[in-house]
């Protein structure tokens, strides 16, 4: 065989391993509005920037005739580009071949392209559309995955993962998302199960379609697994793409600063009325991020799950800040059990990529309740509070209003390690709120008064006056200064530039025990 003739052989293997499943197969997926594998990856890296791995491998299998199935890939499409001029890893299962499900080849490319993201320290990022383990294959699939999930385990808080749900996921396809950092689905052609409804249906006797049990709603809105829900796959590729221009391309690298393009001097009046006069009126705590944070530069994640905190990515400066922030309109910003798990989550990726976290604080305390109490508050709430402490990154902190109890030392305070702490003068720092304090300290003399209501509020006011002010904890050196609102984004600033150089020793140990 002449060198041309070998040269035309390679192109036709190529083209059919371009070709997946076939054009039928293509198709159907079209029709259901989904792109194929290769044309998300075109789509979502920089043009002209795609080196595929192991285009030309083929499954081993020779069970149920699977011999005579042998198609180029096999069903998943691996390599490494760039997003906005910087390397990422990705990966893309390919539905139209073997339903996107798993052998020990696929199994194998993805590794590979993991271990290589791990080796050179850059984002790696799975494009899932899969049916689950391969049947035809047996064990060698339930170890594949196994393997993959190994390799997820390794690279967290190495590298950042990021996972996009484009199809049906289910059974082991699910497990290897869980562990990433941020997931991805768009609305009705994403779906998330561990058991199919057939399966349900057949076990329990539960009649749920698809969508209810693992739809993108399902699961950025109940469960808190996925972070994102998206209107497409554009969409969501858009979306990953502005996430990681947010990220550093691994944990020893600090995360970039873009450009500025706001003023680092500019003071936001209208942060001056945001807040009501009334204690227990409740207002939008993002109103209070977008006017400190670089304009339109934030970047909500999990805006649908535990919606009385809030977190997410935005810029200080150009830099990049990681924001937790009570939300007094959802439960008065109480925190609860999924807003501790979705903000010490969030605190921690945080802190694995040298982010520095901007923390807003308005939260009357914690959820009371049976079912709080019973579901574990304690040890969900002390995920929150271990995640706040152990960080080492820079630690920001403004209390615009409430501060009391427990959660005034969870919230970022200066007593489990924030850097820098402020109060607005709104700002009511306190065991208790004025109304429960008056009534455990008073409970004699307003049994024995004339008028106990006329009494109450004369006591919650002198409580308020005397105790609910950010003044006893700025002279205590609590807080470090009482600023007026418009002064917050220009403080802060300074001080980001300032502690970008904070340095901190831990003990050497191999690892905490966070109460899990």
């Amino acid at each position: 065989m002449t060198m041309d003739e070998r040269i035309d052989e390679l192109r036709e293997k190529r083209s059919e391993a371009e070709k997946g499943g076939g054009e039928d197969r293509i198709e159907k997926q079209h029709e259901k509005g989904k792109m194929t594998a290769r044309e998300r990856i075109d789509y979502f890296l920089d043009d002209d920037t795609f080196n595929e791995f192991d285009q030309l491998r083929t499954h081993r299998s020779h069970n149920f005739g699977m011999e005579e199935k042998q198609i180029a890939g096999d069903g998943v499409v691996t390599g490494y580009g760039e997003v906005n001029g910087r390397k990422v890893f990705v990966f893309a299962h390919d539905f139209t071949v073997f339903g996107g499900s798993l052998g020990e080849v696929f199994a194998e490319k993805v590794t590979k392209v993991m271990d290589k993201a791990m080796e050179v320290g850059a984002p790696v990022i799975g494009l899932n559309d899969s049916a689950g383990a391969r049947i035809q294959e047996g064990v060698a699939s339930l170890a594949g995955y196994a393997d993959i999930f190994h390799r997820n385990q390794k690279a967290s808080g190495v590298i950042p993962q990021i996972s996009a749900i484009m199809g049906p996921c289910a059974g082991g396809a699910v497990y290897s998302p869980a562990i990433t950092d941020f997931i991805f689905m768009v609305k009705d052609t994403s779906h998330m199960f561990i058991t199919g409804p057939d399966v349900i249906e057949t076990v329990t006797g539960e009649e749920v379609t698809f969508e209810e049990l693992g739809g993108a709603k399902a699961h950025t809105a109940e469960s808190g697994v996925a972070h994102f829900a998206e209107n497409s796959e554009e969409e969501a590729l858009d979306d990953i793409r502005r996430l990681l221009s947010y990220l550093p391309q691994n944990n020893v690298e600090d995360p970039p600063r873009v450009e500025p393009w706001d003023d680092p001097e500019r003071r936001d009046e209208s942060l001056e009325s945001v807040v009501p006069d009334q204690p227990r009126k409740p207002y939008d705590i993002t109103k209070v991020v977008d006017g400190v944070v670089d304009e339109d530069s934030f970047f909500e994640v999990q805006e649908g799950y535990a919606k009385n905190i809030v977190v997410g990515f935005a810029r200080l400066d150009g830099r990049s800040v990681g924001i937790v922030a009570n939300q007094p309109r959802v439960n008065a910003g109480t925190l609860d059990i999924e807003s501790s798990e979705k903000g010490s989550r969030f605190v921690r990726f945080c802190d694995s990529f040298n982010i520095p976290i901007l923390t807003f604080v308005d939260v009357p305390g914690f959820m009371p309740g049976t079912d709080q109490e019973h579901g574990g508050i304690i040890r969900h709430g002390a995920k929150l509070l271990y995640a706040f402490s152990e960080a080492s990154v820079p630690l920001m902190t403004v209390i615009t209003r409430k501060a009391y109890g427990g959660a005034y030392d969870v919230m970022s305070s200066k007593h489990i390690g924030a850097d820098v702490n402020y109060a607005w003068p709104t700002a009511e720092i306190a065991v208790m709120g004025p109304q429960g304090a008056v009534n455990v300290l008073y409970s004699s003399e307003l049994a024995e008064a004339d008028d106990p209501e006329a009494r109450r509020e004369e006591l919650i006011d002198e409580y308020r006056e005397q105790f609910a002010n950010p003044y006893t904890a700025a002279d205590r050196g609590f807080v470090d200064d009482v600023i007026e609102p418009k002064e917050t984004r220009p403080r802060l600033i300074d001080d980001l530039e300032m502690l970008m150089s904070k340095r901190t020793e831990q003990p050497e140990k191999k690892h905490g025990n966070i109460p899990l």
